[in-house]
């Protein structure tokens, strides 16, 4: 039986559903953390269940249903859109500014430099292994896994006593990263698919066209929301506003050919900070944020037990599996590296020591970098950047996000964070 669109979004948010709600009368453990967990027990119990009793077929029955999940479309040109543009209303603009040209640095030249050590770390133990991986496909792999995940990241700063620059640094980067490195995985893609290092004019330009036109737009659409949005007092048409501007935005970005996630982030800054704060209502506020944080969770619940379920379809050779392991302390060594000299250069604006723990363990990996892994066409590593994708996201959801809160103090309510 072949599942439509509608049977498997359907099956996905059932799933969600009772994962949640278990998790939440038993463990009551983070939201993204318990689903990821979920997702991932699956795939071992699936996997024992097909080595103890081949004729069953339910890894056969789950790798088809994975197989009718179109991730590039569903993760990176729809709930990225969503979720990037929720977070950003989150984001006080006075904040930012006061930190926006270390925000710049270390969401655009940080992701750079992580995406370069990676990829040299990578040649480097795919010669170790004899696999030899073409450094072209290396720095694509070091561009996917470079971005952190927003969603993680902000869930878990709201509720902290982390000073408030401090979160609005850490947010921002995060929210701003994940644009650029689309961006950056994009043009990389295009050059190791046509088999040829692209020239720094070349990357620059292209670079410059996706993420300042996508601000560029972002501002444009952001604007005519609020313009909108002070005409009126009705929740319900200003939440359909919002809606329309990320849906409506994002099919704009792809004729023109501009980062549709930064745009989204820009117009969410744009209506978090002026038509929310200056053409709302208290009620009309509420119910608006409300909406938003809703839509928030369910993707972000669907999101991450996709991310457990992909366990059974990512079974690598043991070579895969060692590479993959192997670059957990690479990815968490090249975010050091590349968030460590602006944040020394910057330390008159942020507390060098906490700042720089809360950056590097907090960095989390999610559904971004799945996405992007899943969306890579045929190619010599494929299934090896598949499998340490895998690897990495699984440390950084489960490891890395229960213990990431002792960094950034108490939280401010009794009940924890949904997401870590």
């Amino acid at each position: 039986m072949t599942l439509g669109p509608f049977e498997t979004a359907s099956v996905v948010i059932v799933g969600a559903a009772i994962a949640g709600y278990l998790n939440h009368v038993t463990l009551r453990l983070p939201q993204t953390i318990a689903l990821t967990l979920t997702g991932a027990m699956v795939s071992i119990a699936v996997g024992l269940a097909d080595h103890l009793a081949p004729g069953l077929g339910l890894g056969k029955a789950i790798g088809g249903f994975l197989s009718n999940v179109d991730f590039k479309t569903a993760l990176l040109n729809v709930m990225l859109s969503f979720l990037l543009f929720a977070g950003a209303l989150h984001l006080d603009l006075h904040d930012l500014r006061r930190g926006k040209w270390l925000i710049a640095v270390l969401s655009t030249v940080g992701v750079v430099v992580s995406t370069v050590i990676v990829a040299v770390g990578l040649k480097g133990l795919s010669l170790l292994f004899h696999l030899d991986a073409p450094f072209t496909w290396c720095l694509v792999f070091g561009s996917l896994i470079s971005p952190t995940d927003p969603v993680a990241v902000i869930a878990l700063l709201q509720g902290s006593a982390a000073p408030r620059l401090l979160k609005t640094t850490v947010a921002a980067e995060s929210l701003f990263n994940d644009g650029v490195g689309v961006v950056v995985f994009a043009i990389l893609l295009g050059a190791a698919t046509r088999g040829e290092m692209i020239g720094p004019l070349e990357g620059a330009t292209l670079f410059a066209r996706e993420a300042l036109g996508g601000a560029a737009l972002g501002l444009v659409i952001g604007g005519v929301g609020y313009l909108m949005m002070r005409t009126i007092e009705d929740y319900v048409t200003e939440a359909l506003i919002t809606v329309a501007l990320v849906m409506g935005g994002y099919s704009i970005a792809v004729p023109l050919e501009v980062s549709g996630p930064v745009a989204m982030a820009v117009a969410g800054l744009i209506i978090g900070n002026f038509a929310v704060t200056k053409a709302m209502t208290e009620i009309t506020r509420d119910h608006l944020m409300k909406f938003w944080d809703l839509i928030d969770h369910i993707l972000n619940a669907a999101l991450f037990l996709l991310i457990g379920l992909q366990g059974i379809a990512l079974i690598g050779k043991p070579r895969y599996v060692a590479i993959g392991l192997a670059c957990i302390p690479l990815v968490l060594l090249a975010r050091a590296l590349s968030i460590g000299p602006p944040l020394a250069l910057w330390r008159g604006l942020l507390p060098f020591r906490s700042a720089f723990a809360l950056l590097t363990w907090g960095g989390l990996r999610g559904g971004i970098c799945i996405a992007m892994a899943l969306s890579l066409p045929s190619s010599p590593i494929r299934d090896l950047m598949l499998m340490a994708t895998y690897a990495v996201v699984m440390f950084s959801v489960l490891v890395q996000g229960l213990t990431v809160g002792r960094l950034v103090g108490p939280s401010k309510s009794a009940h924890a964070p949904h997401a870590a």
